[in-house]
């Protein structure tokens, strides 16, 4: 009997196997959000003159050496009542690099992310209904030479 389970195992394991190499099956609600993401940063954009820009502090490197760990910062613990932090990086694969849903929290969360090249980040808060984004652009450098 043991043998007939683990045989079972091994072919259900393998199809699965199969099927995530051939890109069946992939994290779609990450791949969906980030064409949705898209669509809110642009409008957070749009609004974030008038919504007061500098409401929260975003602090990123000019230049990263390393764009596997990129260290990203978002100081909104003045801001009330924020649910979302999130970081959208443009020119990435899956430009949703991160985000955070916050109940009952302290609008601060301190991250590193994965960069493949240089481009532009956004932060974006999500506080009382309203989304505000600030923009920084990240350098990435091969090496850590600075060029």
């Amino acid at each position: 009997m043991k043998r007939r389970l683990f045989l079972k195992s091994a072919m259900a394991g393998s199809a699965v196997a199969t099927a995530v190499g051939a890109g069946l099956l992939t994290p779609s609600m990450v791949f969906a959000n980030s064409a949705d993401f898209k669509a809110v940063s642009d409008a957070a954009g749009a609004s974030a003159a008038g919504a007061g820009k500098g409401s929260f502090k975003f602090k990123a490197p000019k230049i990263a050496e390393n764009g596997a760990v990129v260290p990203m910062t978002v100081d909104a613990s003045k801001m009330d009542g924020v649910t979302n932090i999130s970081f959208y990086v443009v020119n990435n694969g899956t430009p949703l690099a991160a985000s955070f849903n916050l109940s009952g929290a302290q609008g601060y969360v301190s991250t590193r992310i994965k960069m493949g090249k240089t481009s532009p980040v956004d932060a974006l808060v999500t506080a009382g209904g309203t989304t505000t984004k600030v923009s920084q652009e990240v350098k990435v450098t091969i090496g850590g030479c600075g060029g």
